[in-house]
């Protein structure tokens, strides 16, 4: 029985992009209500994240973007920074928190508090490249806590596992040439962000290192579970992770609207085990998960469920 934290805050309803958009403050109210209908809140141990400070940001982002994105930050209304992207009032702080529930996860882990964690976060970040907002996403909250592992703990090798339906273009490009981080991806293919190609494995001393698997549509929970078992486990066999961090987008559910992926909650459950025998292997079991995608509520909620429930449970 694993003992899980789960870290959110009221903060991370501050951001909102509009109405109509699909990365609204209703995604988090929907998983917090299913984990209360299901049983399954009690059972999580709470995690309180806190603002996170600049120099950990700047591990992976330019001062300068950060610096921007403060300049341009709105005192009302909406400040667009792409055609899908813009900001509020609130969107920094939200911002800032949403990294630092993952650095809080990381010191609950390795004091011991916990053995795993799932970061509750919006705005989600895995798109958001050293100098760019895109996709949603401002700071790379995956990527961030990747470092803060490494140079507040000493940690050398992080594997971060995206099974985001999009791929993780800031993410790869955080580690592309860095042999001391392991990154896996499952996600439709062609499809936004436009990245992600099975060709595309690393430059340099991170050669390899990078493993795209770029699918069609209509790919479910068996073949992603082949796909797992087949070249996930290797890959980590190969490597042998001290930590492993998931982004959990579960926007390649069968009913959300912005793929057209098959996945259930049956599935992640499945994805999650997976993942949690490769940490116990070789990581202590320790496992941070931040939420990425999911846009169609009572998928993302269930979806969510499931994936703690295989933590607490394996």
């Amino acid at each position: 029985m694993g003992r899980v934290g789960y870290v959110s805050h009221p903060g991370y309803g501050l951001h909102e992009m509009g109405r109509s958009h699909p990365e609204s403050p209703e995604r988090l109210r929907a998983i917090r209500a299913q984990l209360e209908h299901s049983g399954t809140w009690p059972r999580l141990h709470q995690v309180a994240p806190r603002q996170a400070e600049r120099k950990w940001i700047e591990l992976v982002h330019d001062s300068s973007y950060v610096e921007s994105l403060e300049r341009r930050s709105p005192s009302s209304g909406y400040a667009s920074l792409d055609p899908d992207t813009s900001m509020c009032p609130g969107t920094m702080e939200s911002a800032y928190l949403a990294v630092g529930a993952g650095l809080a996860a990381v010191d609950a882990i390795m004091n011991h508090d916990i053995d795993q964690a799932f970061c509750a976060v919006r705005p989600p970040g895995h798109h958001a490249e050293a100098d760019r907002a895109m996709g949603f996403c401002f700071l790379n909250t995956i990527a961030i806590t990747a470092r803060y592992l490494q140079q507040q703990y000493g940690l050398q090798k992080i594997m971060i596992v995206d099974w985001d339906v999009h791929h993780g273009n800031g993410t790869q490009q955080a580690f592309y040439d860095d042999p001391t981080v392991l990154f896996f991806s499952t996600h439709q293919s062609p499809f936004y962000p436009g990245t992600g190609r099975s060709a595309e494995t690393g430059v340099g001393q991170g050669k390899g290192l990078t493993i795209n698997v770029p699918l069609s549509g209509g790919q479910g929970d068996v073949e992603y579970r082949e796909i797992f078992q087949k070249i996930l486990v290797p890959a980590a066999d190969h490597f042998q992770p001290e930590c492993i961090l998931i982004s959990a987008g579960f926007d390649g559910h069968q009913d959300d609207p912005l793929a057209s992926m098959d996945l259930t909650e049956q599935g992640y459950a499945e994805l999650t085990t997976i993942v949690l025998e490769i940490a116990k292997k070789y990581s202590g079991g320790r496992i941070v998960s931040c939420l990425e995608g999911g846009y169609q509520l009572k998928a993302l909620a269930g979806s969510v469920d499931r994936h703690l429930q295989s933590l607490l449970d394996n």
